[in-house]
């Protein structure tokens, strides 16, 4: 499975996981999406009908953890991560409305097309997230 970002993901993480409410999004993101199959990823809330390209909400951590937004391409084996909030904490917030649902969307289609992408892969240790533009 390959894992890509959009930029606008990449910044918010750099942002988000320089706070110490927030130390846990890198852990969690590894657990969650790095060897991982596809069942495993499919899992969550789908925000589209499509079987074979769905766009997915997943809570991590629970109700007070975070909500990570993506695409999965089931016939690439590619997920691509969209947007990510904490429900808690000084960054913390409710549920992204439905406009910026179809925000986000567009975006990564816009990306997927002009390869405005960062790979994902992990440091040796697999302890952290390393970010290649394409």
């Amino acid at each position: 499975m390959k894992i890509f970002c959009l930029p606008d993901f990449k910044d918010r993480f750099d942002n988000l996981s320089k706070k110490k409410p927030y130390k846990t999004l890198e852990q969690d993101l590894i657990d969650h999406f790095f060897d991982k199959g596809i069942e495993h990823l499919k899992s969550g809330v789908r925000l589209n009908f499509s079987e074979h390209e769905p766009f997915i909400k997943k809570r991590l951590e629970g109700r007070g953890g975070y909500r990570v937004y993506f695409l999965l391409i089931i016939k690439l084996e590619a997920a691509y991560l969209m947007f990510v909030h904490p429900k808690t904490g000084p960054d913390g917030a409710d549920n992204i409305t439905d406009e910026s649902k179809a925000k986000i969307y567009k975006d990564v289609l816009g990306c997927i097309k002009t390869n405005d992408l960062f790979e994902l892969t992990l440091n040796e240790l697999k302890t952290k997230i390393q970010f290649q533009r394409l």
